[in-house]
């Protein structure tokens, strides 16, 4: 699936490069003006060890911010975006008859920036990468048959990397001028842990994300 990304990304990346080369001035001055806006929606994120199996389960969470869209060809446009998005994972587990979760809530302020190709004014798909900056990182061990938190650690993110970086591949449709519905994928390609021993796996950021966005 990562290959797979890579290869779009670089794919779109040349044709947009191709497209602008060839387009005259007069013709970049009758594209469309930049529009700004703000997106938000849910995020179902995992954590994946370096084979592609889960290394835990889903957990849900919520994407939020805002965007620049900037046409660069009549189909062609890029959209970089600042979001705050949670991710991490969570883990259900029935022990005697009880139910227990456990979950990591990693929060990040996000910086995709897609490259996007219309196929009509109003459908798109869109490549390219995104950078991550963790700001949180929390556990919490629960009882889910009793409703009663176990034990939440502190703010862990020392001993995480900040950093992550990864590649998103999605598609959006806007009903009209200004209201649309978004959907992206995202695959981590950094290991969120600081200092990993040789021997063990990479974990990585997974995220589904849908929402809805609004031009101004």
């Amino acid at each position: 699936m990562k290959k797979l990304i890579l290869g779009i990304a670089v794919t779109a990346s040349s044709l947009a490069f191709a497209q602008t080369t060839t387009t005259t001035s007069s013709n970049m001055s009758s594209t469309n003006p930049v529009r700004f806006g703000i997106k938000g929606g849910m995020n179902v994120s995992s954590l994946t060890n370096q084979s592609g199996l889960d290394d835990q389960g889903s957990k849900i969470g919520f994407n939020a911010g805002v965007f620049a869209n900037i046409p660069v060809a009549s189909s062609f446009s890029v959209q970089p975006e600042v979001l705050y998005s949670q991710y991490g994972d969570k883990f259900d587990e029935t022990i005697a008859g009880t139910r227990y979760s456990y979950a990591r809530h990693h929060d990040y302020v996000t910086v995709p920036v897609m490259l996007q190709y219309n196929f009509i004014p109003n459908l798109y798909i869109e490549a390219g990468p995104e950078f991550g900056f963790m700001v949180n990182a929390k556990e919490k061990l629960k009882n889910e048959t009793d409703n009663n938190t176990i034990n939440e650690s502190g703010d862990y993110k020392d001993s995480l990397n900040k950093f992550n970086f990864g590649l998103g591949i999605g598609a959006g449709y806007y009903f009209t001028d200004n209201i649309g519905l978004t959907a992206r994928y995202v695959a981590g390609l950094t290991d969120i842990a600081k200092d990993r021993p040789s021997n063990s796996d990479a974990i990585r950021n997974n995220v589904f994300q849908v929402g809805l966005a609004f031009k101004f």
